[in-house]
């Protein structure tokens, strides 16, 4: 059977992209989003920035102070720390996913800033029609709205979503099916997505650092001291067969754990901390019942009760808890208003899935 076409879009930057439009900034100056800096004592977390501001180190949910110390602001240094402007991302998010649903057969938005697209039908099972899609999409993306793009082409959501990394701003990257292997020969099992630190680390002590070192090893040796579930799905990504589904509608089936504080609070690492322990109690639990998720959700409900939902869907399920912490954490940092007391933090694992052999994924 003829392999799926999926694109992956990512837009560069997304948030930093947004604010520097709306405020006409000069790129090539660090931007850096998120609570007040106060001259490097202040005591939030950076929520996103931009290129220019990652060449100092400076990433997502670093604590403002540490950023500060990489790159201060005036007249210490060019940093320029704002506000996150709410509101804005929404609208531009919408726009970009209006144009990008209007190529494709089957269409996911996958988080604000990421999107799936089926485009088998459409480009009549022809690799070359897609690579065009995504180079017309790209085009008219920021000709339209001034926002960079990447895009990534395979015949799995893996691949379509490691190729949207590779070419960094502003590229493209496409993985034909009888090109999987040599796309993940020697790649580390640690950039795989949904391949946490902890198992990177253990895999390690068995030798195994890179993915045609697992793929040596075969099915029957991973699964020895991994699961059977966990070694038959990297074999699986290996080789191009892992999952290409693209779904229009999140699943409603999900678990989750939300915690309300005695009083609103202010200081976002006591939010961060509980939030931390929400993934943990929700994560133990699905590997107990053998249950894994694909979507990552957050909420965060504000004094006066205003309450936001925010998701991340990954492309494979899984159970592994390090991995929904960071993403936990990242999508609280890009979405917290800054300055806000927060009465509420929960955390909901989506899209369900129960293994036929009820095994967790990650079980270690």
């Amino acid at each position: 059977m003829a392999s799926r076409i999926i694109i992956h879009c990512d837009l560069d930057a997304f948030y930093a992209a947004v604010e520097t439009l709306h405020h006409n900034l000069d790129p090539e100056i660090p931007l850096i989003l998120g609570s007040d800096p106060k001259n490097g004592s202040g005591r939030g977390i950076v929520s996103t920035c931009n290129y220019a501001a990652r060449k100092y180190g400076i990433r997502s949910a670093m604590p403002i102070s540490e950023a500060w110390r990489r790159c201060p602001g005036p007249p210490h240094g060019i940093g320029n720390y704002m506000k996150s402007t709410r509101g804005l991302y929404s609208r531009a998010s919408r726009k970009v996913m209006k144009i990008l649903a209007e190529h494709a057969d089957i269409f996911e938005q996958a988080s604000i800033d990421e999107a799936y697209l089926d485009v088998t039908e459409k480009c009549k099972h022809d690799w070359d029609a897609a690579l065009g899609i995504a180079k017309d999409l790209q085009s008219n993306i920021h000709n339209k709205l001034g926002l960079s793009t990447s895009f990534g082409i395979g015949p799995t959501r893996i691949l379509a979503k490691m190729g949207s990394e590779e070419n960094k701003p502003a590229g493209i990257h496409r993985t034909l099916p009888d090109e999987a292997a040599v796309f993940f020969d020697q790649r580390p099992v640690r950039e795989i997505p949904g391949i946490g630190p902890k198992t990177s680390t253990l895999l390690a002590e068995w030798g195994i650092s890179t993915m045609s070192e697992a793929y040596e090893q075969g099915e029957l040796v991973l699964s020895r001291f991994t699961s059977e579930r966990f070694a038959k799905w990297l074999i699986s990504v290996y080789e191009g067969e892992s999952s290409n589904e693209v779904s229009p509608i999140r699943s409603r089936k999900s678990m989750g754990k939300e915690h309300t504080f005695d009083s609103d609070v202010s200081n976002y690492e006591l939010v961060i901390d509980k939030l931390n322990l929400l993934v943990s109690q929700v994560m133990k639990k699905s590997q107990d019942l053998g249950i894994a998720g694909r979507l990552c959700e957050v909420k965060i409900r504000y004094k006066g009760f205003e309450t936001h939902t925010h998701g991340y869907s990954i492309p494979v399920a899984m159970d592994d808890e390090n991995i929904f912490t960071r993403l936990a954490l990242n999508i609280f940092a890009k979405n917290v208003e800054s300055g806000r007391e927060i009465r509420l933090v929960g955390f909901r694992l989506g899209n369900l899935e129960l293994p036929e052999n009820r095994q967790s994924t990650l079980d270690f």
